[in-house]
C-alpha cells in the first residue's frame, strides 16, 4: 500500500462527510473533495482543494483523483434525483486502476446484503423496509457492492445504522455478519473510515460499525 498523504473525498458537503474532512484535516492529510455546490461546504482550510462537479461524470473523477493515494465516500441518495451510488462506483473504481490508487474506503446503509451476512431479524427487518419503500435506491447500492466485488480494488464498504449528527463519541462495535446496535455518531463514522484508510484492517469486506 502506498503512503497516504492526500485524499479524494465525495460527498464532503454532506452532514456525514464534513466530520471526515474536519478529522482528515486533524490528522495532517490534504484533501480534494468533490461537491456539486462548494457553497455548502464552508470548511476552508489550505489543504483543501474544492472540486466542482458530479461523482457520475468520469471525467471529474479523473480530475478529483489526479496526485491522491486514497479515496473515501460518503455519498448518499436524494430521492427524486439520479442515481448515483452505482455509476459513481463504476466510474472510481475505472479510474483508481488507472492511476494505480489502491485504497477505497465507502459508506453504506445496513441494508446492503453479502453472501458472509448472518444478520439478525430486526436487521433484516431494517433491510426488507429499505427494499420495499425505496427498491430503486437499494438496487443501486446492492449493484455498487457487486462492483466492488468483480473489482481488483482493496477496498472497504462500511456498513452503519442509523445516524446521529453529534461530536459524541462512544465505543463501537464492529461486526461482519450482522449489526449489533441501533445507532452510531456521524463522528465516529468518520473516526472508523480514517482508521481503516490508514490501517486497512478490513480489506474487501463489509464491517457493520455500531454504538455499544
Amino acid at each position: 500500500m502506498k503512503n497516504i498523504s492526500k485524499v479524494a473525498v465525495l460527498g464532503g458537503a454532506g452532514r456525514t462527510g464534513k466530520y471526515l474532512i474536519n478529522q482528515l484535516l486533524e490528522k495532517g492529510f490534504n484533501i480534494k473533495a468533490l461537491v456539486r455546490n462548494p457553497e455548502n461546504l464552508t470548511i476552508q482550510n489550505s489543504c483543501l482543494e474544492i472540486i466542482k462537479g458530479d461523482a457520475v461524470d468520469e471525467e471529474t473523477i479523473r480530475l478529483l483523483l489526479n496526485d491522491c493515494q486514497a479515496v473515501v465516500s460518503t455519498i448518499g441518495q436524494r430521492p427524486g434525483e439520479t442515481m448515483v451510488a452505482s455509476q459513481s462506483v463504476k466510474n472510481l473504481l475505472k479510474v483508481m486502476n488507472e492511476l494505480e490508487i489502491e485504497r477505497f474506503v465507502l459508506l453504506a446503509g445496513l441494508n446492503i446484503d453479502t453472501p458472509f451476512d448472518k444478520k439478525s431479524p430486526k436487521t433484516i427487518m431494517a433491510t426488507d423496509w429499505m427494499k420495499a419503500n425505496f427498491p430503486i435506491i437499494q438496487e443501486d447500492r446492492q449493484k455498487a457492492y457487486d462492483l466492488l466485488i468483480l473489482s481488483d480494488v482493496c477496498w472497504t464498504q462500511v456498513r452503519v445504522p442509523f445516524i446521529e449528527f453529534i461530536d459524541d463519541s462512544s465505543q463501537i462495535e464492529v461486526n461482519l455478519e450482522d449489526c449489533l446496535g441501533d445507532k452510531i455518531s456521524a463522528f465516529d463514522i468518520a473516526k472508523f473510515m480514517v482508521q481503516e484508510m490508514i490501517e486497512s484492517n478490513y480489506r474487501r469486506q463489509s464491517p457493520f460499525i455500531s454504538a455499544v
